[in-house]
């Protein structure tokens, strides 16, 4: 039982929250532009490969100049959205999926022609886990992982519930047609679909990383679990992809 625990269900907790937060963007996305984005992955590796040249120039913890790495992903995703999708938003649904496969090709290539294709690191070393009671081994990493993804749902919930961009969200989710006729702004909406989107895949990205190491293929090789994580909270419900990802 306790080898279960020490080396199963922690670190499964820290993956299962890095899930959850890669589903609530492919959550978000889907249920508001209605596509399936493909290419969040690879904002999810961009957010990391960001994070690493900040780490490298500041000294900075990585944490600590994620918000960095997110503002920096967000502005990538909104120009992605302007130039490539936006104008397929009349288009039937296909064409803005096999866009974004595009996409996900493009900035993987720009990726690699920046950073290489080494392995990097965010913190070099091995990091000695807690031993508490004796009993339980928790590694400082999970430790971080689990409270920060927390901390950032427990936000994404105030956004959808307390603002009132989030309602604005909820309502476009719901309708889209009736959201322009109460006279939501769409377009601003969007906007801010695809920078909670960028924010949350950055963090999967950087506490993916955080966890193991960066390489050009991490955001395509989680993309499979994070899709099924959307799936099983049910495709288009935030609450559900934070719940997917952790069971």
């Amino acid at each position: 039982m306790l080898e279960f625990i020490n080396f199963h269900l922690i670190p499964g907790l820290a993956l299962g929250s890095i899930y959850a937060l890669g589903a609530i963007g492919i959550t978000l996305t889907f249920s508001i532009l209605r596509f399936a984005n493909f290419a969040h992955g690879e904002m999810m590796t961009l957010g990391a490969y960001f994070t690493f040249s900040l780490v490298q120039i500041t000294g900075i913890h990585p944490i600590a100049v994620m918000p960095v790495a997110m503002a920096l992903v967000a502005v990538v995703s909104l120009g992605v959205d302007r130039v490539f999708y936006k104008p397929f938003r009349a288009s039937p649904v296909v064409i803005i999926v096999i866009s974004s496969f595009g996409m996900m090709l493009m900035i993987r290539s720009v990726t690699q022609f920046f950073w290489g294709v080494q392995l990097k690191s965010l913190i070099p070393g091995i990091q000695r886990p807690w031993r508490i009671m004796d009993t339980f081994l928790i590694s400082p990493r999970h430790m971080v992982i689990v409270a920060g993804a927390l901390f950032l749902m427990l936000l994404v919930h105030l956004l959808l519930t307390r603002t009132r961009i989030g309602k604005a969200m909820r309502a476009m989710s719901d309708s889209p047609d009736l959201a322009r006729l109460t006279g939501i702004n769409t377009e601003h909406v969007i906007r801010a679909t695809w920078i909670v989107g960028a924010a949350t895949a950055v963090a999967a990205g950087v506490f993916l990383a955080y966890d193991s190491h960066i390489d050009t293929m991490m955001g395509f090789n989680i993309l499979l679990p994070v899709f099924a994580s959307a799936l099983l909270g049910g495709i288009g419900k935030p609450y559900g992809a934070m719940a997917g990802g952790l069971i």
